[in-house]
């Protein structure tokens, strides 16, 4: 049964351009087969995590992290009686903005656009679903309900201030309420998000012996989740004992959400979607205690995995991949691909170098070091 302050898709607000809804799938339901059916959606498959994509066949992509999200929300939502159709068309929606190599190329493009208005692979999901993607006949973009867009801007917390340039334009024309939260739905995405990345970061990492087991001991969660299987499986092969281990630390993140978020949702007293949205602070949340234990985590990740030198040697070789291609395509933009400039943006120094922007951004990690080794190593 749903909660009274669970997206209901019967009173969604509908989307930018009318369409006919379908008496067989929600409203919500269209939306995350939308983005499943997306070109930016496929690309996700080569797009880096944490290691560059072609590293290894088992590391986690954009896009099966962005799998492993969905599915850790839509469990949350379930448990919470919100809407599991939007909280999973969120979800799934979270890293289409994401530049190749991850936050890396995300660093290096935010640095070339700084004087052309930024970049902001939040803004830039935004700009695929409603302009780049152009496949229907009767709109540019996906056509999303406003609560999926709304979800896909803001699932961090309300976003203020100097706004990117993506996010602004849009909001423009169809508002937001960027000074408000997200749904619940959203909420749950983002912090899916966080419980996906500190689990599968951590199988990642001992795949590629960046650390090792004996390293993860004395972490909160994860050394009490090793002892515990060592308890029940004593001389368990190490593939197995780190699943088994792992999956626990998986299992009292999502506990944890569902049984705080339980109670701050009924403390709020909120009784719709918008009280929701406009109690000033999340209700979907961690509790305090597990909250500075994923802080231990994510430093331990940060010191010894994000910035593990062989991560680090990688950063920097494909940080010199998108720093070559901005401004060789921004001084021959006949290098662009046929059709991809609109009218005016070959004479409009910013508009020429957001779409520039909008190009490099949606290239896999394979393409973009395949069109550097094509235009620069091997020119």
């Amino acid at each position: 049964m749903s909660a009274p302050y669970a997206c209901d898709p019967a009173r969604a607000r509908g989307r930018r351009w009318p369409e006919d809804e379908m008496s067989f799938r929600s409203c919500f339901q269209r939306d995350r087969d939308r983005i499943i059916h997306a070109s930016a959606f496929r690309r996700l498959k080569h797009k880096t995590q944490v290691f560059v994509e072609h590293e290894g066949d088992y590391y986690r992509t954009r896009l099966t992290h962005s799998i492993e999200v969905a599915q850790v929300a839509r469990t949350i939502a379930g448990a919470l009686g919100l809407n599991d159709e939007l909280t999973e068309a969120v979800a799934l929606a979270h890293d289409l903005g994401h530049p190749p190599f991850g936050h890396t190329g995300e660093d290096a493009l935010q640095a070339l656009m700084a004087p052309y208005g930024g970049f902001d692979h939040n803004a830039q999901a935004i700009k695929i679903v409603t302009k780049l993607e152009c496949h229907y006949a009767d709109f540019d973009g996906l056509n999303l309900t406003w609560e999926c867009l709304e979800g896909i801007a803001k699932h961090n917390g309300p976003v203020v201030g100097d706004l990117p340039y993506a996010l602004a334009d849009y909001n423009a024309e169809d508002d937001l309420e960027l000074d408000t939260h997200a749904s619940a739905e959203a909420q749950v995405a983002a912090l899916s998000d966080d419980i996906a990345y500190n689990n599968h970061d951590l199988h990642d990492g001992l795949r590629a012996g960046v650390f090792a087991e004996d390293d993860l001991v004395d972490l909160p969660i994860v050394g009490a989740a090793y002892a515990e299987v060592d308890a029940k499986y004593p001389g368990l092969e190490p593939s197995r004992r780190t699943h088994e281990a792992l999956r626990r630390v998986f299992g009292v993140m999502v506990s944890d959400v569902v049984a705080t978020s339980r109670v701050a949702l009924e403390q709020s007293g909120a009784v719709s979607a918008a009280d929701i949205r406009h109690l000033g602070r999340p209700v979907i949340r961690f509790s305090d205690a597990l909250w500075a234990d994923l802080q231990h985590i994510r430093r331990f990740l940060f010191q010894n995995m994000y910035r593990a030198p062989s991560v680090m040697k990688k950063r920097e070789e494909v940080t010199v991949v998108v720093n070559d291609l901005f401004p060789l395509f921004l001084g021959q933009p006949d290098l662009l691909p046929e059709g991809w400039l609109r009218a005016g943006e070959l004479h409009d120094r910013t508009a020429l170098a957001r779409s520039v922007s909008d190009y490099i951004s949606g290239m896999t990690d394979r393409y973009a070091l395949q069109e550097h080794a094509r235009l620069i190593a091997g020119g």
